[in-house]
């Protein structure tokens, strides 16, 4: 079992940046492989980012290209999602999520994911 919070979201202007944090408890997540989906008002519940165990593989929906950053700390247990350059179309609820993975794998489709964080609201002001 692992309890996973996310932090960092708030109100931020179009073009602007925010970093999300998602911390673990319970378990290390060493043993995860990770993602970040998110849900506008309104919306299904859409992948945003993923990556692998190793860190070395990563994957990005197509809305957040080149724009946001996946990655994660092991010292800490915890994944981040770095974002940049918002739009208005960024707000929604953020969440964190995981799935007991082989090392190199990664996944985007959150049916696949076995633990979720309570989400982190993002908004994002024109």
């Amino acid at each position: 079992q692992v309890q996973l919070i996310e932090s960092g979201g708030g109100l931020v202007q179009a073009g602007g940046s925010l970093r999300l944090s998602c911390a673990a408890s319970g378990r290390t997540l060493s043993a995860f492989a990770l993602g970040w989906f998110r849900q506008g008002p309104g919306k299904e519940r859409e992948f945003v980012a993923a990556i692998s165990r190793s860190g070395g593989q990563t994957s990005y929906g197509d809305s957040v290209k080149g724009r946001f950053i996946i990655s994660r700390d092991r010292a800490k247990n915890t994944a981040y999602l770095q974002m940049t350059n918002v739009e208005p179309e960024d707000t929604a609820v953020y969440y964190c999520a995981a799935k007991a993975a082989t090392y190199l794998a990664f996944y985007t489709n959150r049916q696949q994911y076995d633990y979720w964080g309570q989400g982190t609201q993002v908004t994002v002001s024109s």
